[in-house]
């Protein structure tokens, strides 16, 4: 009801209007002019403070490997295109030339190291990003800003969103309900792909990648095709991958395939208003989960139990329309669309004594969105946006489970049927400038409700349907007392209601547990305050902040002590109170020409207060040191070395006994890029120089049998465009 309440408020409120994308115009002195939600201009041709996304020779063509300093410039911490040293929050943005030098799997893997960020990891396609030590129920991913999230038991909801066709990705770090809702109690993440743009004749953007770990094999190619008023852009990825070497050999089941299409359509009304439409498509094949891997209870017969998913599918459709209303220095600039995604996986549990599985489950999660904005210059000093955001997910997981011994045949024991949560949400924002001060104020009201037909194969059929409304709240400022001292402040306030699984799954499952939700889970409460400078000029940019994010009412799944049916039980709850303490630095120094060092430092601390206990699994402090320069003509050249400290700060009670302490580890890749041509180059690197054998704190599986993390590996990258 919630949801299509919105739609109708939404579409009202868009009659009558007209318009067009409205592109970033950042001038001294006054808040940036808003980017609309599909900023194509910018996603193509302005890189982010020191990324490696230059191209000597021709304008406007970065280069993977080529060294620039450009102001950074983030969409999603304002919803429109800001430049960083004017956003009171910490940002991170990796433009598609860094993407594809990284050579990343995938977002978890594209982020590793970053300061404030780190991995929870499951096997090589299941790596979920983590933001200042909040795991994936924590965090909204955004694929172009429509939300990805849905439960998922094992690997990476990140993962189902192919990076190869990525131009863009995008990171706000700590509390941003204000903008996007539940779940953003530590960040966001936004994955931002081409867009079909408006430029006469074709274009063809083509990548691949080789390693020597997986000798796994990446390609990708998006082609862009403009006449008149019509533009049509047009992506494919290929990706195989064989299980990966460690230092100690071969680790199995870290193979997969992935295949991902895209497109998108627009036309150009008049020059005030354009219609868009995009699709999506990734399939992965043979995705298994090693860190899942687990003893079962009955271990004589069944041994350990691991999970794989044989297909998974992600699908999604999107129409929009957006429109400048207005002529002059303050036009109304609105975006509306709505959308559809579909995960769809197959998810088994499969015995490794039986050689067979032991629990099948499917399961769709449908989510149907709305999201309508606008922006509005009202004032010289003075940028208000405001809108609504709705969806509603579906899902009605099909499970069947060896019962009653593991010998047995598989019977339907079904966690929870026609499971729904239902969202929606109102805020308005305020960019102010005063002077050389920049504040940023935004406020929110989401209601989010949850219920379901029954949960437990059938036995609970009462009790289920909950709802909760939320005020969330942000104020930020920062202050350009010089181009290198610009301090920022900022308080924010997020919300997290309980996902699907959290409230409803109630069954046994293949990996020997019981799981009982919870559907009367209350939400979580984060309230962050954060200190910090920021600086840039010619030669030098850096960021340092300090934060404190205290939880309220912290939703986990925490081992019961009891069993049922024989099983041990994790049952959601909520925790009291959890504080997390973190301190992150990064800067980049040009200290000769065309040669530059760069340094990114995190540490985290987090506290279970109800039980006066380190935080379960909070990442390890580390620092990345690194030097990219020009050797030769057409040639650079870089190094990173990143050192990662013990983590000995483990959750004793709340784990009982689970997480083990992680010893430090350091590891140290090479690279050199050659731009052969105009736009064209050839990367060669090798990851891990030292063969290094580790593991990171976060990944799962059997305290003392973590999967390693691979080993020495060469990556060839070349990209090429015509």
């Amino acid at each position: 009801m919630l949801y299509k309440t919105s739609i109708a408020l939404a579409l009202g409120a868009a009659w009558g209007l007209s318009l067009r994308v409205a592109l970033a115009d950042p001038t001294p002195g006054k808040p940036s002019k808003p980017e609309q939600a599909r900023p194509e201009v910018l996603l193509t041709a302005v890189p982010a403070s020191g990324q490696r996304e230059t191209d000597t020779g021709h304008q406007g063509n970065p280069t993977v490997g080529e060294v620039v300093t450009l102001p950074a410039v983030n969409v999603s911490a304002k919803g429109y295109a800001a430049d960083d040293l004017e956003t009171p929050v910490a940002t991170l943005t990796l433009e598609r030339a860094e993407l594809l030098r990284r050579n990343a799997q995938n977002v978890g893997e594209a982020l590793r190291g970053e300061p404030g960020l780190a991995v929870a990891s499951d096997g090589a396609q299941g790596q979920n990003p983590v933001i200042r030590g909040l795991k994936k129920e924590s965090v909204v991913l955004l694929v172009d800003g429509m939300r990805m999230n849905s439960a998922q038991p094992q690997g990476a909801i990140a993962s189902f969103m192919t990076l190869g066709l990525a131009e863009r990705l995008e990171v706000v770090k700590g509390p941003a309900s204000v903008l996007y809702g539940t779940g953003a109690l530590g960040g966001v993440i936004n994955v931002l792909l081409p867009q079909a743009k408006f430029t006469p004749g074709a274009s063809v953007d083509l990548a691949a990648s080789y390693d020597s770990a997986s000798r796994g094999v990446r390609t990708s190619g998006i082609a862009n095709v403009s006449q008149g008023d019509h533009a049509l852009m047009v992506g494919a990825s290929v990706a195989r991958i064989d299980d990966y070497r460690a230092p100690s050999g071969k680790v199995d089941l870290t193979g997969y395939d992935s295949d991902a299409l895209i497109a998108q359509y627009r036309f150009r009304i008049d020059s005030r208003q354009q219609l868009r439409f995009s699709l999506q498509q990734q399939k992965d094949q043979d995705v298994w989960y090693p860190g899942s891997k687990k003893p079962h209870p009955n271990f004589a017969v069944v041994g350990n139990t691991i999970v794989h998913s044989p297909n998974q599918e992600r699908r999604l459709a999107e129409i929009g329309y957006n429109n400048r209303i207005g002529t002059g220095d303050a036009p109304l600039n609105f975006d509306i669309r709505v959308w559809r995604q579909e995960v769809e996986r197959t998810i088994w549990t499969r015995s490794d004594k039986l050689s067979r599985d032991i629990g099948k489950t499917l399961v769709t999660f449908s989510t149907d969105g709305l999201d309508a904005k606008a922006d509005w210059l009202v004032h010289p000093e003075h940028l208000l946006s405001f809108g609504v955001n709705a969806w509603e997910m579906k899902a009605s997981p099909d499970r069947y489970l060896a019962s009653p011994t593991p010998l047995s045949p598989l019977v339907r024991n079904v966690p929870f049927t026609d499971g729904r949560l239902e969202a929606l949400g109102v805020y308005l924002q305020d960019d102010m400038r005063f002077g050389k001060l920049n504040v940023l104020a935004g406020l929110r009201h989401d209601t989010v409700k949850g219920d379901a037909a029954s949960m437990n194969n059938g036995t609970v059929r009462t009790g289920l349907a909950r709802e909760d409304s939320a005020v969330s709240g942000s104020l930020g400022m920062i202050y350009e007392a010089a181009p290198l001292l610009r301090p920022f402040a900022n308080l924010s306030r997020g919300f997290r209601a309980g996902e699907m699984r959290e409230r409803f799954e109630s069954s046994p499952r293949g990996d020997g547990y019981f799981y009982l939700g919870n559907p009367q889970i209350k939400p979580e409460i984060a309230t962050q305050l954060e200190l910090g400078l920021k600086g840039a000029d010619s030669v030098l940019q850096y960021s340092v902040s300090i934060y404190r994010n205290r939880i309220s009412d912290y939703i986990t799944g925490q081992p019961t002590g009891t069993f049922s049916n024989g099983l041990p039980v994790k049952q959601t709850v909520n925790l009291g109170e959890v504080v997390i303490d973190g301190l992150e630095a990064s800067a980049r120094w040009q200290f000769s020409r065309d040669q530059w060092l760069s340094v990114g430092y995190s540490r985290l601390r987090g506290e279970n207060k109800d039980l006066n206990e380190p935080l379960f699994q909070m990442p390890a402090d580390e620092l990345l040191l690194g030097w990219e320069g020009r050797v030769a003509a057409g040639w650079t050249a870089d190094a990173t070395l990143r050192l990662v400290a013990k983590q000995d700060r483990v959750a004793t009670v709340f784990s009982r006994g689970t997480e083990n302490a992680t010893p430090g580890f350091g590891t140290l890749d090479l690279g050199a890029t050659w731009n052969y041509a105009k736009d064209q180059s050839l990367r060669v690197a090798l990851k891990n120089v030292g063969d290094k054998s580790y593991h990171e704190h976060l990944t799962e599986g059997v305290s003392g049998q973590e999967i390693k993390a691979p080993g020495r590996s060469l990556q060839v990258v070349w990209r090429g465009r015509f």
